[in-house]
C-alpha cells in the first residue's frame, strides 16, 4: 500500500490537478475568502483619521503593536474593521484547552466526540466576542487620546458614541474573520485561521523589502547588511523546513497469528514521531497571550500613569522581559499542546489492543511510560528550535532598527502553513487519482 501511494505521488502531474474540479472548487474559494479578508483590511472604522495612527505606529511600531500589525495584516496601522485580525480567537482557543485540562465537566464534554467537539467551539466563540468586545473597547479608549503632528486628533468626535460604534465595529470584524476561517477549514484548502494570518504577513512582505532597500539606498544600512538579512532569511526558512521535517521512528513489531490455514501478521512498521509536535501553534499562543494585555497599554501608555508606561517599554521588541515571557510562552505551549495532540497511554493502549510492542519494552504501562520518554525529550529540542528561530531575528532587528519585520516567528508560520496546505493539495489530488483507478477497475469488472 504504501509503495502504491509512493507511485501515485509521483505521478501526480498539472493533467491531475486539471481534472480534480473538486480541488479547483476548494482552491479558488479559499483564494476568494482571503481576497475579501484583504479588502477588509482597508476599510477605516467611522471617525478616526488612519493617517494620524500611521504616523504614531511608525514611531512606536517596533513593540508588541508593529507585531500586532504583522498577524493583522496591516489592518491595525490603518486602523481598519479587521484591527484585531484573528488573535481574540486565538485566545480564546488558549483558554478553552486550558479550560479542558483543568476542568473535570469540560474534559468530559470533550470526551463526547463530535456533539462534546461542537459544545467546546460554541464556547469558544463566545470567549471570542467577550475578548474582542474588551481589547476593542480599550483601542477605542486609547484612539480618544492620540494626537499626530500639529495636534491633530485621532477620532474627530470623541465620545460614548463613537466608543459604541467603534467597539461593534471591531467586535463584527473579529467576529467574521471567524466565521471566514471555519469556511476556509470546511470548503476550501488548508486550515482556515492559519491562512488568514499567513495571507496577511505574506500581503504586507513587499512594503518591508522596498523599506529594507530603501534605507539601503540611503544609506541608513550597508548593502552587505542587507545581503546579510536576505541571506539569514534564506537560511531559516531551509532550517525551518528540515526541522518540521524531522521525526523520530519507533519501531513496533506485530506478531504472527494463525487463522484457519493462513499465518498473517509478523510485520514490522513504523510509529513516526515529529520533533515539533505542537508546530507553529507555541509562537502564535505565546505572541497572543503577550498582545492580550499590552495592546490596550500600547495605546494610553501616553495618557495613563506611569508604571503602564514603564511596562510597554520593557515589553519592547528586544527586551529583556520580552524576550523572558516570550521563551517560557514558547516553551511552555510546546509541552501544553504536545500533551494535548499525543497521549501516551492512549497509544499504548491501542498497540496493545491490535497486538502491536516495541522490541525490548514491555506492552501497557512500560510501553506508555517509554513513549513520554522519548517524546519529552523530542519536544525540549523542538522548543529550544522554535525558541531560537523566533528570537535570533528578533535581537537582529532590534539592535539594528531594521524595518525589515520578517521576522522568526513571520518565517515560521508562512513557511509551516505552506508546507501543509501543500499537504493537502497533495492528499486530495492522491484521493482523485484513487478514485480514478476505482472506476476504471469497476469499468473493467463490467466489461468481462
Amino acid at each position: 500500500m504504501a509503495s502504491a501511494a509512493e507511485q501515485l505521488a509521483a505521478n501526480i502531474n498539472f493533467g491531475a490537478f486539471r481534472k480534480a474540479t473538486e480541488l479547483k472548487k476548494r482552491i479558488w474559494f479559499t483564494l476568494g475568502a482571503l481576497i475579501i479578508y484583504r479588502l477588509g483590511t482597508y476599510i477605516p472604522i467611522p471617525g478616526v483619521d488612519p493617517s494620524v495612527l500611521a504616523d504614531l505606529l511608525n514611531q512606536t511600531g517596533g513593540g508588541l503593536v508593529g507585531l500586532f500589525d504583522v498577524f493583522a495584516g496591516g489592518a491595525l496601522s490603518r486602523m481598519a474593521i479587521f484591527a484585531l485580525g484573528i488573535m481574540p480567537y486565538i485566545s480564546a482557543s488558549i483558554i478553552m484547552q486550558l479550560m479542558t485540562s483543568v476542568s473535570p465537566q469540560l474534559e468530559a464534554l470533550k470526551k463526547e466526540g463530535e456533539a462534546g467537539r461542537k459544545k467546546i467551539n460554541q464556547y469558544t466563540r463566545y470567549g471570542t466576542v467577550i475578548l474582542a468586545a474588551l481589547q476593542g473597547y480599550g483601542i477605542a479608549v486609547g484612539m480618544e487620546g492620540m494626537t499626530g503632528q500639529g495636534g491633530v486628533a485621532a477620532v474627530e468626535n470623541p465620545g460614548l458614541f463613537f466608543r459604541f460604534s467603534a467597539t461593534i465595529t471591531i467586535v463584527g470584524g473579529t467576529v467574521f474573520l471567524m466565521w471566514l476561517g471555519e469556511q476556509i477549514t470546511a470548503r476550501g484548502v488548508g486550515n482556515g485561521i492559519s491562512l488568514i494570518i499567513f495571507s496577511g504577513i505574506v500581503a504586507e512582505l513587499p512594503s518591508a523589502l522596498v523599506a529594507t532597500l530603501d534605507l539601503g539606498r540611503t544609506g541608513a544600512l550597508s548593502t552587505i547588511f542587507i545581503m546579510f538579512l536576505l541571506v539569514m532569511s534564506v537560511a531559516v526558512i531551509a532550517f525551518i523546513v528540515f526541522m518540521e521535517r524531522a521525526q523520530r521512528r519507533i519501531l513496533v513489531q506485530y506478531p504472527k497469528r494463525q487463522v484457519g490455514n493462513k499465518m498473517f501478521g509478523g510485520e514490522s512498521s513504523h510509529l513516526p514521531l515529529k520533533l515539533n509536535t505542537a508546530g507553529v501553534i507555541p509562537p502564535i499562543f505565546a505572541s497572543s497571550l503577550l498582545l492580550l494585555p499590552i495592546t490596550v497599554a500600547s495605546f494610553s501608555a501616553g495618557a495613563g500613569p506611569d508604571w503602564l508606561t514603564t511596562v510597554t517599554a520593557l515589553l519592547g521588541r528586544g527586551q529583556p522581559l520580552y524576550l523572558g515571557l516570550y521563551m517560557f510562552g514558547i516553551a511552555f505551549f510546546c509541552f501544553f499542546y504536545t500533551a494535548i495532540v499525543f497521549n501516551p497511554a492512549d497509544t499504548a493502549d491501542n498497540l496493545k489492543k491490535y497486538g502491536g510492542f516495541i522490541p525490548g519494552i514491555r506492552p501497557g504501562k512500560r510501553t506508555s511510560e517509554y513513549l513520554d520518554h522519548v517524546l519529552t525529550r523530542l519536544t525540549v529540542v523542538g522548543a529550544c528550535y522554535l525558541m531560537a528561530v523566533c528570537l535570533l531575528p528578533e535581537l537582529l532587528i532590534s539592535q539594528y532598527s531594521v524595518p525589515f519585520y520578517f521576522g522568526g516567528t513571520s518565517l515560521l508560520i508562512v513557511v509551516s502553513v505552506t508546507m501543509d496546505t501543500v499537504a493537502q493539495v497533495q492528499s486530495h489530488l492522491l484521493a482523485h487519482q484513487y478514485e480514478g483507478l476505482i472506476k476504471k477497475s469497476r469499468l473493467k469488472g463490467r466489461n468481462r
